[in-house]
């Protein structure tokens, strides 16, 4: 069932949906401040504590050489399905995308002191499909740490969701894939980007075209985010939810988070396995 406007009202400050879409369309991005409680803040840093301990850092430029992201969020804490699903996000992920979206991936970072700025990027590149064009992805942004100037905020360029460059200076290349290499930085610094400064608990929701970067952490302590990423119905997910997520775990999660992960139906059928909604595979009680 798809998300309503009234699901969503707790978080609009009295605006209407219509008035934050038409916000939306024009700057690329949103930032809703403290919609997660402390106490629900730190439920969820608890849950990512193990895995964070791990201290597994980027295998290349692109992901960090001084951060830590934790993937498959979804198979490690039932904390993180209700991100996935809050009314806020999927309001204006579904309004964007449409109720067939799915969850392409959903994860933890964590910058440490130190890391450099990413390359320039936006999310839904991966697609192939030439710009300008209405965004095939929405990604969403929650601040578990405050995010400030100094601590690796989010760097975006408002309204660059519109642009039709592939490319622009200091953007990801194939090498920063493959390699730490960093001697690139300098050159991104753009006097039209801000940086998405934000209080722990809060939401910042960006289009899929929108460029951006997370910044370089200048700070003597760590900067740990939580991102959903979601894609319209027929783009393949960044993450392997299928395996990501085993059968026995995706049939206790709730129906709605099922759904994003892929058991659910693209119409008129993509997503079928032999013949069958994908849904029938699971035991649900």
């Amino acid at each position: 069932m798809a998300m309503t406007a009234e699901q969503a009202s707790p978080w609009l400050e009295g605006r209407s949906l219509s008035a934050w879409r038409e916000q939306f369309d024009r700057r690329g991005y949103l930032i809703f401040e403290r919609v997660l409680a402390p106490d629900r803040v730190a439920e969820i840093r608890a849950a990512l504590a193990p895995h964070l301990a791990r201290d597994l850092k980027g295998r290349n430029d692109f992901e960090g050489a001084k951060t830590n992201r934790v993937y498959a969020l979804l198979a490690k804490s039932p904390l993180f399905a209700e991100l996935a699903i809050h009314p806020l996000a999927l309001t204006f992920t579904e309004a964007e995308l449409g109720e067939s979206c799915l969850l392409s991936a959903l994860l933890a970072i964590n910058l440490q002191p130190g890391e450099t700025a990413q390359p320039w990027h936006f999310d839904d590149s991966g697609a192939g499909v030439p710009r300008p064009r209405p965004p095939l992805g929405i990604s969403a942004f929650w601040a578990i740490d405050d995010t400030t100037e100094l601590n690796g905020a989010t760097e975006i360029i408002p309204g660059s969701h519109l642009w039709d460059e592939q490319n622009v200076e200091g953007s990801a290349k194939p090498s920063d894939f493959l390699d730490k290499a960093a001697d690139h930085r300098d050159i991104g610094n753009r006097a039209d980007a801000i940086r998405m400064t934000m209080p722990s608990g809060s939401l910042a929701i960006t289009k899929g075209t929108l460029w951006h970067r997370g910044g370089a952490n200048l700070s003597d302590r760590p900067r740990l985010i939580i991102t959903p990423q979601y894609c319209a119905g027929w783009v393949r997910q960044l993450e392997n939810m299928s395996l990501a997520v085993p059968r026995e775990l995706a049939s206790r999660l709730p129906e709605r988070v099922r759904e994003l992960i892929g058991y659910s139906i693209h119409p008129p059928f993509m997503g079928h396995v032999d013949g069958l909604h994908p849904r029938r595979l699971l035991r649900t009680q």
